[in-house]
């Protein structure tokens, strides 16, 4: 008889479901796991030394314990009842009070043990020994073995001894047992041995690890300097052959960006000699023609080339060779927002008191004058704002005009793209503003985004870390 299909799904919920629960608590107790972890490099290396020997002394303290400990307190417990034995053996043969003192003292002598006697006395009923812990057990046993007769084992009595009652005939024979016969010294040696040699290993190791870690933080530091666009020159191979070998890969990888780089900004200024030369003879030819509809064509086509080729030169050019210095931004902005309002720009700026970062000044006011450019072709008013937070500043250019719809703002940063539809074709634009901001910005290890603003138009956030 074939089942619905609702009963086939629940059938099948009922076989998966203990296995996907399952899979659900596995997941859990991994990022349980993970989050446990020491994050850093240092921490999960040390981790690494400090599991194995920390098992290898907990193994080795256990068998220590469960082996030569116990045999050595039995062993001297042994001795101790057999001691006590033999006197309570010889007992009986001394028949007055100076025969069993003569007894007594001697057996002081050769045992180490004080005995006394209380003639008359008995223990009371059921009672053996006081449960003190792993030495009174075994004296217990040694007892019971040895002597076979009721005794109580007092341990707080005195801290020096173990205060020993055994009812023999006639009365109660008391002895005080020292606790150097009972217990040896080497137990708390040998621990102490173990923890203090695990200390020495554990400095010595974390004194190699992190020399090992600090080669690798200095590679990690130059290699955030280096995508700021900031001068590594110092940086020296340091650490371990890997490390070393990963250095030697950064410092190669440096020097052929920087050689492409080079390359590039040389070839372009040769291809702006080259074109400018021709372009000056046509416009001078231009300017001797007849002024017609056709001479006005070729001057604006001459005047379109003139900025096309130096908006390539700027984009090519966007790395540079400027050398980062530190820089008062909030000083730098102030100085653009000032230029614009001479031009007749409605502007207003935000912007803190100090704001001093590692910059390249030139190609910084490069990008900020070609954001607030932008702002003021769409625009009719721009608001721009300055905003520093712990991991750097957050510059925002606001302006009221059509804004970017959300599907084109990549598209916007590709060279010479223009949105012909959203933009005025008049406003003499070659499509690499952006582009060349957003060049500048990623040179100094910043980012540039673009957002609705809440003045209705555009708002570009430019982000420039510390």
């Amino acid at each position: 008889m074939s089942s619905s299909p609702i009963e086939r799904a629940g059938i099948k919920s009922a076989l998966f479901a203990p296995a996907e629960r399952g899979d659900a608590t596995a997941d859990s107790h991994r990022r349980w796991f993970k989050r446990i972890l020491p994050r850093s490099l240092y921490g999960r290396s040390l981790l690494i030394l400090i599991l194995p020997l920390v098992l290898a002394q907990l193994i080795a303290t256990w068998i220590f314990y469960h082996r030569h400990w116990e045999t050595v307190a039995r062993r001297l417990s042994a001795g101790v009842a057999g001691d006590i034995a033999m006197i309570v053996e010889s007992l009986p043969y001394a028949e007055s009070e100076e025969e069993r003192q003569q007894l007594f003292n001697r057996a002081t002598r050769t045992t180490e043990l004080y005995y006394g006697f209380q003639p008359g006395e008995k223990l009371p009923k059921g009672m053996r020994h006081s449960d003190n812990g792993p030495v009174e057990d075994e004296l217990a046993v040694a007892l019971a073995e040895r002597v076979n007769r009721p005794f109580l084992i007092d341990a707080d009595f005195d801290p020096r001894d173990f205060v020993i009652s055994i009812e023999v005939p006639g009365g109660v024979l008391q002895v005080a047992a020292p606790r150097e016969r009972l217990f040896t010294s080497t137990t708390y040696i040998f621990v102490l041995w173990m923890a203090g040699s695990s200390l020495v290993l554990l400095a010595v190791a974390s004194l190699f690890m992190r020399n090992q870690v600090k080669s690798l933080r200095r590679l990690a530091a130059a290699a955030e300097a280096f995508g700021k666009g900031r001068d590594v020159a110092n940086f020296k191979l340091a650490g371990a052959s890997e490390v070393r070998q990963v250095g030697a890969a950064f410092l190669r990888m440096r020097e052929r960006i920087q050689r492409q780089i080079t390359q590039r900004t040389e070839m372009l200024a040769g291809v702006s000699h080259d074109l400018r030369t021709p372009l000056t003879r046509m416009r001078l030819a231009v300017e001797l023609m007849d002024e017609d509809a056709s001479a006005a064509e070729l001057k604006a086509d001459i005047a379109v080339m003139q900025r096309m080729v130096q908006g390539y030169l700027d984009f090519a050019r966007g790395e540079g060779t400027e050398e980062p210095r530190e820089t008062d931004l909030a000083l730098l902005i102030e100085e653009l927002v000032a230029a614009a309002r001479r031009d007749g720009a409605n502007i207003y700026a935000a912007l803190p008191e100090d704001c001093v970062l590692i910059l390249r000044p030139d190609a910084m006011r490069r990008c900020l004058d070609n954001l607030i450019g932008n702002a003021r072709r769409y625009g009719r008013h721009i608001w721009v704002a300055a905003v520093p937070g712990p991991d750097g500043v957050e510059i925002l250019v606001d302006d009221d005009g059509p804004g970017i719809p959300r599907s084109q703002r990549e598209n916007v940063f590709r060279p010479f793209f223009r949105l012909d539809a959203a933009r005025n074709p008049q406003t003499g634009g070659v499509g690499l503003g952006l582009t060349v901001a957003r060049d500048l910005a990623r040179g100094h290890g910043g980012d540039l985004s673009l957002e609705d603003s809440p003045q209705g138009g555009l708002r570009v956030r430019l982000h420039l870390p510390r």
